[in-house]
């Protein structure tokens, strides 16, 4: 093998080897992204519990309020 041969290939290995972090990088990148959103989709569900609550306790007082 020539050594322009080799040194192709050396340069497409180190292209893969950057590629290969830019890739690891990114993904890191999208599971915090996805942490992050599973953390604020919990939070808009419990929200969303606690209006649900309110909102079914309201309707029960005024339905006690049209049985008196």
């Amino acid at each position: 093998m020539e050594q322009s041969e080799v040194q192709a290939l050396a340069d497409k290995l180190d292209k893969l080897i950057e590629r290969c972090q830019k890739l690891e990088q990114d993904n890191a990148t999208l599971r915090e992204l996805q942490d992050d959103w599973n953390r604020e989709r919990a939070q808009l569900m419990h929200k969303n519990d606690l209006a649900k609550n309110k909102i079914e306790a309201m309707i029960g007082r005024l339905r006690a309020l049209e049985h008196h």
